[in-house]
């Protein structure tokens, strides 16, 4: 699973540890290279460890016995497993995804299905993308049968008509109505335009453009859903049926 590019937006309230309480040698390094740290681990084997932010990637520092000298890199167990991995899933990536989940819900997506269903998955989509498409339709089921809440957040990037489109979609009486009719029809039926797109209308289209950038997905469609571990996931481009299952659940 692509990591996603989410750490940009990390809020320092809370999370970074107090000035004094970072050795000088680490302060330094962590400076010159521009990784905030996060907090102090309490690691195995006995050395002072740090973990730190670099751009989109978690960093786990580490002090030599002489306390002179700051070690960059991963910690394994005796079994090669990478710890410092589960330090950043735990520590960074899974809070700013639940972060990142709450700005999904607060966007302007077009709903099919009930608020009440144990799944929601959210959908960056293109009205010009054959595989946004594709997968519309192989979420219906679970959308039928009230298992999933399927989220279509209208974007408008890859024709010089998708922003009519989209716009045309976002502007129609009944937006989910409109975009089934369009998604059934393989894009064919489309509301007519009632004048030009509104403000409103626009500002959604930046707006998830925008929440889409943010992400760092930049192609359609775009997915994500929060697993058992409520953990965000993103799966970009048309998913297997196996990546399909893992989203949705078993296929009723």
């Amino acid at each position: 699973m692509k990591k996603l590019l989410l750490l940009s937006a990390l809020a320092t309230s809370g999370l970074v540890q107090a000035a004094e309480a970072i050795p000088d040698v680490v302060k330094q390094f962590s400076e010159q290279q521009q990784i905030k740290i996060i907090k102090k681990l309490d690691a195995p084997g006995g050395a002072p460890a740090w973990l730190g932010q670099y751009q989109d990637m978690g960093v786990t520092l580490f002090l030599t016995p002489d306390g002179k000298h700051v070690i960059s890199g991963y910690l394994y167990d005796d079994k090669g497993k990478n710890l410092s991995e589960g330090y950043f899933q735990k520590e960074i990536y899974a809070p700013m995804g639940r972060e990142m989940w709450k700005n999904l819900s607060a966007a302007h997506p077009l709903k099919e299905g009930a608020d009440s269903a144990p799944r929601k998955v959210f959908v960056f989509a293109d009205p010009f993308c054959p595989y946004c498409k594709q997968f519309w339709s192989e979420a219906q089921p679970w959308v039928k049968a009230g298992k999933v809440q399927l989220n279509t957040l209208l974007v408008a990037f890859l024709n010089h008509n998708s922003g009519r489109n989209a716009s045309a979609i976002l502007n129609a009486k009944d937006p989910v109505s409109a975009w089934r009719e369009y998604e059934l029809s393989g894009g064919k039926k489309l509301p007519k335009p009632e004048g030009d797109a509104s403000r409103e209308t626009v500002a959604i289209l930046q707006k998830h453009q925008a929440l889409m950038d943010s992400l760092g997905a930049n192609a359609t469609p775009a997915i994500y859903y929060l697993n058992a571990e409520n953990e965000l996931q993103q799966v970009m481009g048309m998913p297997d049926a196996q990546q399909l299952e893992a989203m949705f659940g078993p296929k009723p």
